[in-house]
Formats: C-alpha cells, structure tokens, sequence
C-alpha cells in the first residue's frame, strides 16, 4: 500500500476534516463512472477508498504513522551507520599510507646525504653511488622485486641491452633455463607487490614533496548524505535552507535553479573531516514537502481545477491559485476532464535561466445534492427521450 498521505495529498498533519474533503474530491474526480475510457480508473477509486480507510481511523492511522517513523529511524542509523564505518576505514587507511611516507622521507634524506657526501669522489663515483643508494632504498623499503622492476622501469635501454650481452657469450648448442623461483623469493615477491603497486608514482609524489615541487594529493574523506525537505515555495524564491548532517552539524545552503524533486545538492568540503585526508562533502537530497494544491513533475507544476456540468460543456473564466499567486484561467466550451490548461512559465525555476509551466487539470464534479431537472435531462438523453 502506498503512502495514504500521498495518495489523498495531505499533509501528515492534516485534520480529519481535511482528510474527508480531499477524500471526497478526489473520489468524484477518479470515480469510474466519471472515467469510463480509463482502464486505471477503478484502482485508483479503490486505492483513495483504501488511504482514506486508514486516516480515518484514529487506530489506523497511528499504527501507520509509527511504522513510517520506525523505518525512518531504522534507515537514518543504518546510514550513519555505514558512513562511520567507511570513515574508520578511510582513517586506517591514511594512517598507514602516513607512516609509510614517513619511512620513504627517511630514506630520502639518508639517500640525499649520501649522494651530496659521495659529490666529493667525482661526478662519475656521484652518479654511481646515487643510483645505489636509490635503489638500495627501494630494495630496503618494498623488497627486492619492486626494486627490480623500478630499476626495469627507469632503464628500458638498459634492461633490452643485458639479455643481448648475455646471448652473445652462449654457445649455439646450449640451452638457458631460468632456475625455479623459491617458497621464499614467492613470498618476497608477494609482499613487494602488496606494498608498493605503483611505485614510480608513488616515489614520484614523495621526491615532489620532499624537493619542494609539488604537493601529493590527499585521500579524500566519505561524503556526508543527507535529505532536505523543501517547500514549492522554497525553490521558487531560492529560499535559505538549513539541514541538519549525520554526525549532528548543521550546513546552510541557498536553492539553486534547476532545483526539483530527487535533485542533488554537492556542498564542495563540507563533509567528514579526518586527520591527514581531503575533507569530503556533503551531499543533499531534494525531497519537495506534499502539497495539497500542487503536484511536481520535472519543473512543471500540475493543480486540479474542479468544474460543474454547464461551465464544461458552456465554458467559463475560472480563478486559479498558482505557485507565485492567483491566476485567470479560461476554460473553452467542452472542456472534458481529460483536457489540460498549460500556462506557460508559472512553474520551477530551470537551470537554463527559464521556468516550467503549470499545467491545469480539468475534472468534472457534481453538487453536493442532486438536482432534480439534471437528472431528468440526462435520463431523458440516455434513453433517448428529447421533450
């Protein structure tokens, strides 16, 4: 069953005189008899007749409003929930990723002193310790495989020029075989690959902020998500909107055009905020508050304008409340309840710099008693009696 409130377009906090009158209107504009050429017609009559049942009741209704608030309440901590969870595992991660930084700085300024110590043997003996000592660092630090395949990496003529070497001192008649890797080279090469799977990206990024160069771009922390129930006319005037976050702060923000329902709003850096990572964001959901006398879809406005029998098939001037005030609509002689009025530019602001329409929904209704000459008239029609 869908949400009653919904269904009736009330508000959770709606009287029972409220909920009636709705009932009612919608039920004469819905009934099947009134929409023989819909085939909806009938389900929809007996889905109002069921909200209504479950409002009406006092019981019913409470029942129902405490399992929305239970769900709510369950939903709201399993996403707290979660978004905790992955700020513990994004803080474990970049405390591992700051100690290992930490430990390839050392070895860069050891490697440097190195370097500028060996600058006094010669410009040859410099380059040939340098080159040692960075790779020793390598090997130290992530394992001898990684340090192989940097070194591979950093000297591609190098490493086609050895196997050359090596071919040009073999005999025709003998054959190569590479010896079987051991249990422990297998789980040194194991343990490189697990620390380092980038590693020239990653020594470059530190090298940058060792030598000054460049900064290396932080983890950024989990995104907060939170839900933000808004008015119509809210987003028609881009009203100031607070909403509270997860964790129990409060963000501001102003609604921007192209603002409507499902529509997300990114707060750039107002998210978590961890040590040693990117402050995340705060990601706002657009849910529109129901209202009685509007519905949403995309930025264009939908209202009902309800019509007795003769200003239908006569006409008439009607008066209308829109989103931004009241409104004269004209409504042309028969005028059935499947014919729409679209006035152009009464709907949400888009982000193009224009706004969506409002569309005026035509629905014949009876009076409230019936009337004697009506009733003759359409008997006398349906038989085919003409006096």
């Amino acid at each position: 069953m869908r949400d009653p409130y919904k269904v009736l377009g009330v508000k959770r906090d709606a009287d029972a005189d409220e909920i009636k009158a709705a009932w009612r209107n919608m039920a004469k504009a819905v009934h099947p008899d009134h929409n023989q050429g819909d085939p909806t017609a009938t389900a929809r009559f007996a889905e109002i007749g069921r909200a209504y049942e479950t409002l009406k009741d006092p019981r019913k209704r409470n029942l129902f409003d405490s399992a929305v608030r239970m769900a709510e309440a369950k939903k709201q901590e399993q996403t707290i929930m979660q978004q905790r969870q992955a700020a513990r595992e994004a803080a474990a991660r970049a405390k591992a990723a700051q100690a290992n930084a930490e430990r390839v700085m050392e070895e860069l300024a050891r490697a440097n002193a190195n370097a500028q110590t060996a600058a006094a043997a010669g410009a040859k003996q410099h380059q040939a310790g340098a080159t040692e000592a960075a790779e020793e660092m390598v090997e130290r630090i992530f394992g001898a495989q990684t340090a192989g395949t940097a070194g591979a990496q950093a000297h591609p003529q190098q490493a086609q020029t050895k196997p050359h070497a090596a071919e040009m001192g073999k005999q025709p008649d003998q054959e190569t075989r590479e010896p079987e890797p051991t249990k422990a080279e297998d789980e040194q090469t194991e343990a490189a690959g697990a620390n380092m799977s980038l590693p020239l990206s990653l020594l470059t990024s530190l090298v940058r902020r060792f030598t000054g160069s460049g900064q290396p771009s932080l983890e950024k922390a989990p995104d907060e998500v939170a839900t933000a129930i808004v008015t119509i006319e809210d987003i028609m005037k881009g009203s100031w909107t607070t909403v509270s976050l997860p964790e129990g702060r409060e963000v501001g923000f102003a609604l921007p055009a192209g603002t409507t329902e499902g529509h997300q709003i990114r707060l750039k850096g107002q998210g978590f905020k961890l040590p040693g990572m990117q402050r995340g964001d705060a990601v706002i959901n657009i849910h529109i508050a129901p209202d009685p006398r509007f519905t949403v879809n995309g930025f264009d406005v939908h209202a009902v304008l309800p019509l007795n029998i003769e200003n239908a098939v006569l006409g008439t001037e009607a008066r209308i409340d829109g989103p931004e005030g009241p409104l004269h609509v004209t409504v042309p002689a028969w005028s059935g309840s499947d014919k729409t009025i679209r006035i152009p530019g009464q709907g949400l602001p888009n982000d193009s710099g224009g706004k969506g329409d409002l569309v005026v929904e035509l629905r014949i209704m009876l009076w409230e008693k019936p009337d004697a000459k009506v009733t003759d008239l359409m008997r006398s029609m349906r038989e085919g009696l003409f006096l």
